[in-house]
């Protein structure tokens, strides 16, 4: 039994483009609470195995030379266990240590494909997450918080991050905002407030 329990279990998180191999949004993390007796930028379990943009973009390229004719969605990559999606012209991956669960990164992609798919609507292609880039970035909030998984229900992860459908929202056009209709809320707030008042005594 190891006797480094942790809740991290997530490396990254990486949404790249298939058609010219370029990263529309990544996520690394490192554990929030590194051991007691480690050195600063010393390698630890949890500790962020690619620090600088460089040696991200290098992990990516070789990532995507490895999935691109893949059959299978979990494979073993730089000592790190791959889980994949791919999704119109978008390849959606969860990075975990080599001791991980493939099960439950599996469960952490499979999320993220659905929460996109409710999100977005159209289809999860390359221009829909651009436009909409705002809502998937929440939305991998929702599912990964510093490499901790939060959620995995795809409904729940919708509803929290979704924009307030238009017909819920107040109507503009119908307030009254001259000189006029304020004294007239002024008064109605007067007269409600002294109604509470009393009941209230």
């Amino acid at each position: 039994m190891p006797t480094n329990l942790t809740l991290f279990s997530i490396n990254a998180i990486l949404i790249l483009s298939t058609d010219d191999r370029t990263r529309l949004l990544t996520k690394y993390y490192s554990a929030p609470h590194p051991p007691l007796h480690s050195a600063p930028g010393a390698s630890y379990p949890g500790a962020n195995p690619y620090p600088t943009l460089k040696d991200q973009k290098a992990f990516e390229k070789g990532l995507m030379e490895k999935t691109n004719k893949q059959t299978s969605d979990v494979i073993l990559y730089d000592n790190r266990v791959v889980v994949f999606k791919m999704e119109g012209d978008v390849m959606l991956y969860v990075v975990g240590g080599a001791e991980e669960n493939e099960v439950l990164l599996f469960s952490v992609v499979l999320a993220l494909r659905d929460s996109l798919n409710i999100l977005l609507k159209t289809s999860t292609d390359r221009r829909s997450i651009i436009e909409n880039y705002d809502l998937v970035s929440l939305a991998i909030d929702e599912i990964v918080d510093d490499g901790i998984i939060l959620e995995t229900d795809p409904v729940i992860i919708a509803s929290r991050v979704s924009k307030p459908p238009a017909q819920d929202m107040v109507n503009m056009r119908n307030i009254d905002l001259s000189e006029q209709g304020l004294l007239t809320v002024w008064e109605l707030g007067k007269q409600k407030l002294a109604e509470r008042m009393r009941q209230g005594l």
